[in-house]
């Protein structure tokens, strides 16, 4: 579609964490004059509106993960017929972590105009309260559900120099940190922001074996992000603390030559050292 104008436009638009005075005036003209609003939750976009006293006269339409494929043909046929699209999430910026990204790629491909309304995130408002550097960080998404993955995933992290965000279920968090002691050590800082922006805000910071310990009194409500400083220039392990990583892998049908060899490098030990340590653990 090169070279063609499109009157139509693809918008998205974070949405408040917790406090709906958090939404910037574009995101309250956005709502009310949208001709299609893709939400995550049509109830919570609902509430949103009324919180905002502003009335949506746009069509409102469901765009969730299960759906987010089927919607993508419709959403996209709304732009080249020159109709605004307002994507919203129930929480943050669309696209991360949530759905928005197909829609914005498919755009993209074919010359649409995207534009985004900037606002809250639950990334970088959970890194500037945790007080840890975080001048350079990467993003993880959400933990991986299952414990030999977890801590595959937590393996990777092990020699990262950059500080680490991720979010996670308050019904796991206690798993996740006691994995997290077992792979990146006790002594790891970081930081539990709990409920951002919202009534009940809580920030615990710490080293991560005070963490664990926390998290495993329980229970933990409310929704979590989690920070992990950035490995220190001395951050590597021993090797024997790497082994629980290899056996995992091993369990899960690597060969251990290949599993020593992904672990190694991800945590910026010796080969020779791991499958040494590996082999006299049995």
């Amino acid at each position: 579609m090169a070279g063609e104008t499109v009157d139509g436009r693809l918008v998205l638009a974070a949405t408040p964490l917790g406090d709906a005075r958090d939404a910037s005036a574009r995101l309250a003209d956005a709502l009310a004059t949208a001709d299609v609003v893709a939400a995550e939750d049509t109830r919570r976009l609902r509430s949103l509106a009324a919180a905002l006293g502003v009335t949506v006269t746009g069509k409102v339409i469901s765009h969730y993960d299960a759906v987010e494929a089927a919607r993508l043909p419709g959403l996209l046929d709304d732009v080249r017929a020159g109709r605004t699209v307002l994507v919203v999430s129930d929480a943050g910026m669309p696209a991360v972590s949530d759905p928005g990204y197909r829609l914005v790629a498919a755009a993209a491909a074919e010359d649409l105009p995207v534009t985004c309304l900037p606002g809250p995130s639950a990334v970088t408002t959970a890194l500037v309260l945790s007080g840890l550097p975080c001048e350079r960080f990467c993003f993880e998404g959400f933990a991986p559900r299952r414990g030999g993955e977890r801590r595959r995933w937590l393996g990777a992290l092990v020699a990262e120099p950059r500080a680490a965000v991720f979010f996670e279920s308050p019904h796991r968090l206690a798993d996740t940190l006691a994995d997290a002691v077992a792979v990146l050590g006790a002594e790891r800082p970081a930081a539990v922001c709990r409920e951002l922006t919202k009534t009940h805000e809580e920030v615990l910071r710490g080293t991560l074996g005070e963490l664990a310990a926390w998290a495993a009194e329980g229970p933990v409500r409310g929704e979590i992000t989690v920070v992990l400083a950035g490995a220190g220039p001395t951050a590597a392990p021993a090797v024997e603390t790497l082994v629980g990583a290899v056996r995992e892998r091993v369990a899960d049908g690597e060969r251990l030559k290949d599993a020593v060899a992904v672990v190694a490098e991800a945590a910026g030990v010796p080969k020779r050292e791991l499958y040494a340590a590996a082999v006299r653990k049995g």
